[in-house]
C-alpha cells in the first residue's frame, strides 16, 4: 500500500473523536562531538574505545491543525545510523494517525518492526517518535510537560556526572567539583571502577575531604565490577556516606545486585543500559535496586517511562533518570517520590533553550512541551534527513 493510501485508510477509520492528524513528519540523524574523549571505567578495563560523539535520531511532526512535536533518542559509539534506518522503515505508519493516539501508536510502530523485537535498538528508534507525541501533546494543551502529566513538584534535585569521568585528573576532578556546585547543582558523581581499586578510593577521598560531608556523592562502577570486587569496594565506600553506588556488576545480574543491596548500607542504583519495561521489570522482582535509573530513549519512549514508573513506585522504589535531561526533568518532576536528575551540559549545543539550575535543582520551565527547539548548530551536524507526507 503507498503512503498516500495509507494516510487515506487511517483517515477513513477514523471515528467523530479524531480532532487532527499527523500529515509530517522529517526524521534528522545528528551527530554531536565531543569536546574532549570520554573514558570511564568500560575503557580502563579495554571493553571500549573513548567516546568522542553522541548519534542523535531526531522526530518532528506536524498535523493538518498545525500543531507540532519533536523528540529524540540516541546512541554512544555505535548504533546511531541503525536507528534512523529502522526509524525511516516505520515512520510511515503514522501518517494519517490523530497523534492523541500515543499508545495505540507505540504499539503500531513496534509492530511495524516486531522482527526486531521489543528491546534495544528497534525501540529506540520507536522512542523518537513517542517523544515527540507527547512533546505534540503538551504543546496543544498549552503546559509544559510535566504538568501535562501531573507534576508533584516544579524542580528537582539535580546532581553532574560530566566532569567525573576516569580520564580527569584529581586536581580536575576536584576543579569541576567546585565548578558544578557554584553554577546552582546539588550533588557530584564521579566514576569508579578503575582496575586499581585504590585509585577509585583515592579519587573518592580527595572529593569528600575537598566537598566536605554534607554534598551528596554518588559513585558509577559502569559494570565493571565482579561479585567480589563488588562487595569488597562496596563495604570500603561506607564511610564516605554516599548517596549510591551506581552499576556496580553487569546490567542484567538482577541476583546479583539484590544480594549486593542487601548487604550494604549504601543504596545500590542500576538500570541505565536496560532497553525495556520487561528487562526492568526483573530487577524491580528481584529487588536488584534500591534507585531505579530508567532512560525513556532507550525503553522506548515516555509511554514506556510512565509505565515503569508506576512499577518502581508500587515498589517504593527511588528513581534517578539516566541521561536526556531536557525529558527526564519532566518525567521526574511527576514521579511521586523526591527523584534525582542527571546534568550533562554535552546537549546544550543541540537546542536554543537552556534548563535553569539553582539552589540544587533543576526547575520545570513555563514552555509548552519539553520547551525545546532545535538550534542551527544542531541543523549544520546533521548527517542524513528524510521527510514523509506534506507541512500543514
Amino acid at each position: 500500500m503507498s503512503k498516500p493510501e495509507t494516510t487515506a485508510l487511517a483517515a477513513q477509520q477514523a471515528g467523530e473523536a479524531t480532532l487532527d492528524r499527523i500529515s509530517w513528519i522529517k526524521l534528522s540523524s545528528v551527530t554531536l562531538p565531543l569536546a574532549t574523549p570520554i573514558s570511564d571505567a568500560k575503557v580502563f578495563t579495554g571493553r571500549q574505545k573513548p567516546m568522542t560523539e553522541v548519534a542523535f535520531l531526531f522526530v518532528e511532526l506536524a498535523t493538518e491543525g498545525g500543531h507540532q512535536g519533536i523528540g529524540f533518542s540516541y546512541s554512544k559509539r555505535a548504533g546511531g545510523p541503525g536507528q534512523f534506518a529502522h526509524a525511516k522503515e516505520i515512520a510511515p505508519t503514522l501518517l494519517g494517525e490523530d497523534p492523541s493516539d500515543i499508545a495505540k501508536l507505540w504499539t503500531k510502530l513496534v509492530w511495524a518492526g516486531a522482527s526486531v523485537g521489543r528491546s534495544g535498538l528497534s525501540t529506540q528508534a520507536v522512542a523518537a517518535f513517542d517523544i515527540a507525541l507527547w512533546d505534540l501533546k503538551a504543546k496543544r494543551a498549552g503546559l509544559p510537560l510535566a504538568k501535562l502529566l501531573g507534576a508533584h513538584r516544579d524542580s528537582v534535585r539535580c546532581y553532574n556526572t560530566s566532569g567525573g569521568f576516569l580520564h580527569t585528573p584529581t586536581e580536575q576532578l576536584l576543579e569541576n567539583a567546585s565548578a558544578s556546585l557554584a553554577s546552582g547543582i546539588g550533588g557530584i558523581k564521579i566514576k569508579v571502577g578503575h582496575p586499581d581499586g585504590k585509585v577509585d578510593l583515592g579519587r573518592v577521598t580527595a572529593v569528600r575531604e575537598h566537598l566536605g560531608d554534607e554534598v551528596p556523592l554518588m559513585v558509577d562502577a559502569n559494570q565493571q565490577w565482579d561479585r567480589p570486587t563488588a562487595q569488597r569496594m562496596g563495604r570500603a565506600l561506607e564511610e564516605f556516606g554516599l548517596i549510591w553506588i551506581e552499576e556496580p556488576l553487569d546490567a542484567y545480574d538482577a541476583r546479583g545486585h539484590a544480594a549486593l543491596a542487601a548487604s550494604l548500607d549504601t543504596p545500590v542504583a542500576t538500570g541505565e543500559m536496560l532497553a525495556s519495561v520487561a528487562e526492568h521489570w526483573e530487577l524491580i522482582r528481584n529487588e536488584a535496586a534500591d534507585i531505579i535509573q530508567p532512560d525513556a530513549p532507550r525503553i522506548g519512549g515516555i509511554t514506556q517511562f510512565l509505565k515503569l514508573a508506576a512499577l518502581a513506585e508500587h515498589q517504593h522504589l527511588q528513581l534517578a533518570p539516566h541521561f536526556a535531561m531536557e525529558i527526564h526533568l519532566h518525567l521526574a518532576a511527576a514521579y511521586p517520590y523526591e527523584p534525582w536528575v542527571e546534568h550533562f551540559d554535552w546537549l546544550e549545543p543541540l537546542f536554543n533553550e537552556r534548563l535553569h539550575i539553582s539552589d540544587g535543582r533543576m526547575h520545570v520551565s513555563s514552555r509548552p512541551g519539553l520547551g525545546i527547539t532545535l538550534s542551527e548548530q544542531a541543523r549544520a551536524w546533521t548527517q542524513a534527513e528524510c521527510e514523509l507526507g506534506s507541512r500543514p
